[in-house]
């Protein structure tokens, strides 16, 4: 008796793991939070930064930018990345649009090194 009832404790416990990890989500983390509704304040000039020597060969900067938490804009550091093959990084910017700014965040895009797909290249008809 005290060896099922063990058998189902032990059940019961994995089976209640299993329920608590299946709402989890292995996800990286983003470089940083990008407000998407207009703002009314202007962000600041960017903040001088002080790039050292990069921790590995061919790694690039990332420049620090201002971010917008919902009341004030934020310093986010400038950092190191290694570099993603086809891809270029675009850095994160503000855009005024009539009487606020708009943020756009930095981001990694696919770059075909001035190759262009067209007739007779690749397309079939």
């Amino acid at each position: 008796m005290k060896a099922n009832r063990s058998t189902r404790i032990a059940l019961l416990a994995a089976a209640m793991s299993s329920l608590t990890l299946a709402g989890c989500v292995v996800a990286p983390a983003p470089n940083g939070y990008a407000y998407y509704d207009p703002v009314m304040v202007a962000p600041p000039p960017p903040r001088v930064e002080i790039v050292g020597v990069a921790p590995y060969p061919g790694h690039i900067w990332i420049t620090g930018y201002w971010g917008w938490n919902g009341r004030a804009h934020h310093w986010v550091p400038g950092r190191w990345e290694a570099p993603r093959q086809g891809h270029r990084y675009v850095p994160h910017r503000w855009e005024q649009q009539g009487k606020g700014w708009r943020e756009h965040p930095g981001r990694w895009e696919r770059h075909d090194n001035g190759r262009r797909e067209g007739p007779g290249r690749g397309e079939r008809h």
